[in-house]
């Protein structure tokens, strides 16, 4: 299938890029490596600029989705903002590959393909930050915040995931995806809102409580 070829081009760059550099590997040692054809490399592709431009475009778009459906599929920001860390987090299990390639590589794009990353990473960072705000505008989070400190703040230790997160790790990435949820609201819910029966399961603590 042609959906087939296209990942095992993308899975060989993968391992290359991460291995030799993006300025070290060759479209004939992609072609070889993967067992198909310059044909087929330029079927998919128009260069190995785009093949890494695809590699940063996945991750991007996968959070950017999930969070927009987030948002449309909750009535409350905290909600909202739980579904988005989930996704967020998990992430780096999903794409762990692709996303050391982009922090790697990402010096090496294309101003034209740079310019469409950053505008989607400008969009995910505007969507935490509406929900942020929102939440705020409910009573749901504690007013006294920033926006865009909280914002970045969790943007910057959800990222640094990507620097110690191993998939044979101590704890899986739901673990760790529900550690961060209980972290961040705990911090930036009202005290009125933790208590909201609706919100209980977040909590580590509540889950502890249930089983026992």
């Amino acid at each position: 299938m042609v959906t087939e070829l296209k990942e095992q081009i993308i899975e060989t760059s993968l391992i290359l890029f991460e291995k030799y550099g993006f300025h070290g590997v060759s479209v004939n040692q992609i072609v070889q490596v993967s067992g198909t054809s310059k044909g087929g490399f330029y079927h998919h592709f128009q260069s190995k600029d785009e093949l890494l431009f695809v590699i940063h475009d996945y991750f991007i778009s996968y959070v950017l989705t999930q969070a927009e459906e987030a948002i449309v599929s909750s009535i409350f920001p905290t909600v909202k903002l739980q579904k988005i860390i989930k996704s967020f987090v998990t992430v780096f299990d999903l794409y762990k590959a692709h996303i050391s390639v982009f922090y790697q590589e990402s010096t090496y794009l294309k101003p034209k393909y740079e310019e469409i990353i950053k505008q989607k990473r400008q969009n995910y960072r505007d969507l935490i930050f509406d929900v942020i705000q929102e939440g705020i505008e409910l009573g749901e989070f504690r007013p006294e915040l920033s926006v865009d400190i909280i914002g970045m703040s969790i943007i910057g230790m959800v990222n640094w995931s990507y620097k110690w997160y191993k998939k044979d790790g101590e704890k899986s990435i739901e673990e760790i995806a529900d550690m961060y949820v209980d972290f961040i609201l705990h911090s930036l819910l009202t005290g009125k809102t933790k208590q909201n029966p609706v919100f209980q399961p977040y909590f580590l603590h509540n889950r502890l409580s249930s089983s026992t």
